[in-house]
């Protein structure tokens, strides 16, 4: 008995020793790096156009079933929230439907129950058994059809808005998919502007757009963001712009309202350099000229870049090979491989001055 508890006692100590050295093994180091983006450079020129306020998209709605309208619960300029009921439809007939199904359907799923019963007691061949069961599910498949189609007798905003149009009144027969309200989306508003063709062919050279109104004798600034500049040119050859707000503009802005479209696009980007980034992140391989780039699993890959003749300061300008959406490596360049993992560091510790670490 004492020796198996020598035994016992010896492979617990083995055990613990092996597991308190592996626990101890230090986790896999991977270098750590600061990281930066291209800055835009060169300089800028705003011109303005005239724009004009619009909902993102306009709902034609209707119902899924044909009927007599009962009620119509909304008018027109009415403000609807997305789940609001707003018209309806007569759903007498429709509710007799489900009736006369689910009584034919109550009676099926007995005699189901029974032909079961038979079935357990070898007093029913299974292909009759088999075939009862699949009257039963399509008698369950039609009565939820009819279901549905009472639910359908109820028109709800999809998304909150304004009532444009009301086309219908109590009492009158529409057809399914009629269009019975217009209603327009105001939770996403857009702006509409024409421009002329040499903004449409210089669209590269475009770094930010805005908008600006005069609201209460104060002037209203909002960034934009392009949705679409479509490739097709009026009878004046202009080129419709569609831009999106970054922000929700609240209330103050409404549908219609003119508004003041700014478009700032680079001059003469290619002397001066298109993107800006630290010296520190520039190094030499295999006679190229190259930065670190983070890829999205947190390893990094070299990068090709060609360099403008503009230095100033710590920043060089670069003329191609970024896009100006990369995160770069800004420090740490010289111990990094290609495709190694790396840890990146939010910010410079308080010891490592300059973040040269």
């Amino acid at each position: 008995m004492n020796r198996k508890l020598i035994q016992i006692a010896a492979f617990a100590f083995v055990f613990l020793t092996f597991s308190c050295k592996k626990a101890e093994q230090p986790e896999a180091m991977h270098h750590r790096v600061v990281l930066t983006k291209p800055v835009m450079t060169g300089k800028t020129i705003t011109r303005t156009y005239s724009g004009v306020v619009r909902e993102s998209r306009v709902l034609n709605l209707g119902f899924k079933v044909a009927g007599q309208i009962r009620q119509i619960y909304v008018k027109e300029g009415d403000f609807v929230r997305q789940g609001q009921l707003l018209a309806q439809i007569d759903d007498q007939d429709y509710r007799l439907g489900v009736e006369a199904l689910q009584v034919q359907y109550d009676q099926v799923k007995d005699e189901v129950a029974r032909s079961r019963a038979l079935f357990e007691q070898r007093s029913l061949s299974a292909n009759d058994f088999e075939k009862a069961e699949a009257g039963l599910r399509q008698l369950e498949i039609q009565l939820q059809g009819n279901k549905n189609k009472v639910a359908y007798t109820r028109l709800y905003a999809p998304v909150a808005g304004y009532v444009q149009t009301v086309g219908f009144s109590a009492s009158e027969m529409v057809d399914a998919g009629m269009s019975v309200i217009t209603l327009m989306d105001v939770s996403r508003m857009e702006v509409v502007a024409d421009v002329p063709c040499d903004v449409y062919q210089n669209k590269e050279a475009i770094v930010g757009y805005s908008c600006r109104t005069n609201i209460g004798g104060r002037n209203v600034f909002w960034p934009m963001t392009m949705k679409s500049l479509l490739p097709r040119a009026d009878g004046n050859q202009l080129y419709q712009l569609h831009l999106a707000f970054e922000e929700n503009p609240g209330e103050v802005v409404t549908s219609g309202m003119n508004i003041e479209v700014g478009i700032e696009s680079l001059v003469d980007s290619a002397a001066s350099g298109f993107w800006s980034i630290p010296l520190c992140s520039v190094f030499r391989d295999e006679g190229k000229t190259c930065v670190w780039v983070l890829n999205e699993d947190s390893t990094v890959q070299r990068r090709p870049v060609t360099l403008g003749a503009s230095v100033s300061g710590d920043s060089v300008s670069v003329l191609s090979g970024l896009e100006g959406q990369e995160q770069i490596v800004r420090s740490g360049v010289r111990m990094l491989q290609e495709g190694e993992r790396v840890k990146v560091l939010e910010k410079p510790a308080e010891t490592n001055v300059g973040g040269m670490l």
